[in-house]
This record gives structure tokens, C-alpha cells and sequence, in this order.
């Protein structure tokens, strides 16, 4: 065997050896998922009430008035319904309208002081709400959701 078949012999072994790997943790990723998945979709309703609710109406300023007075009448998950299926848009028209909507943007189209906490509590919400995030999986869907909510 010549020194450049065992090169060959060397790197296909490691090439085989790598792509074994990279199933074996897909695999086990998807399993990881389909697993939260259900594990959060069985009992949501009942175990989730993780409590999110700011004080939306300390001291605001005057720029951020009228959407603060749109958003206190939501209640914390039809905000981050909306704010998911307007993201799911990818439209950048409909994403502005409702986060001035939920008080995420003030008029001057600048994030009010509330962005922060919301996108991280954010995170959390999509943990818990597979089910709601896959109704709204295309953009016609989600766009669709946002019509019917917008004025809710």
C-alpha cells in the first residue's frame, strides 16, 4: 500500500467517522425536541402561569402615550401571540404596527423601555406555546392571525 492510499484510507475513514457523528446528534436533537414538545404541550393550560404583567403606564413619555393605552388592555399572551405572528409576516410594515400596538415601540418608531423584558420573557413564552407558534407557520397564516387580533 503506497503512502497515498493510506492518506486516502486515513481521511475516508475519518470522513465516515464524522458523518456518524453528525446523524448520531441529529437524531438525538430531534428526539430532544419532539420530547419538549410534548412535554409542554400535554399540561400547558393547566401548569403555566408564569406571571409576566408590567407596569405599562409608569412613566411613560409622551411619545409613547397612545401605545400604552392600546396595550394595557391585552393580556400578556395575546401580546406575545401577536408579536410571534406578526414576526412570522416577515413583513416589516405589519411587525411595526404591532409592536406599537403592544407598547413594544413608541410612535417615533424608537423601542420604548419595555422591549427588553418583553423579547426576553418572549423566549420563554415560545417554550410553552409550540402548538400556538405552529398555527401561524406561514406567512399567510400569521398574517391572517394578525388581521383578526390587531383590534381586539
Amino acid at each position: 500500500m503506497t503512502k497515498n492510499q493510506k492518506i486516502a484510507l486515513g481521511c475516508g475513514g475519518l470522513g465516515c467517522l464524522g458523518l456518524i457523528v453528525v446523524v448520531v446528534l441529529g437524531v438525538a436533537i430531534y428526539f430532544y425536541t419532539q420530547r419538549s414538545s410534548f412535554a409542554f404541550n400535554g399540561n400547558r393550560s393547566s401548569n403555566y402561569n408564569f406571571n409576566t404583567n408590567r407596569n405599562s403606564n409608569s412613566n411613560r413619555s409622551s411619545n409613547g402615550g397612545s401605545s400604552s393605552t392600546a396595550s394595557t388592555s391585552m393580556s400578556d399572551d395575546d401580546k406575545h401571540k401577536l408579536f410571534q405572528a406578526a414576526s412570522m409576516t416577515q413583513d416589516t410594515d405589519v411587525i411595526h404596527r404591532v409592536w406599537k400596538k403592544v407598547g413594544l415601540m413608541n410612535d417615533d418608531d424608537t423601542p420604548s423601555d419595555e422591549y427588553g423584558s418583553f423579547a426576553k420573557d418572549h423566549i420563554i413564552w415560545a417554550f410553552k406555546s409550540g402548538d400556538f407558534i405552529q398555527s401561524v407557520n406561514t406567512p399567510e397564516k400569521a398574517r391572517a392571525y394578525v388581521d383578526s387580533h390587531i383590534d381586539d
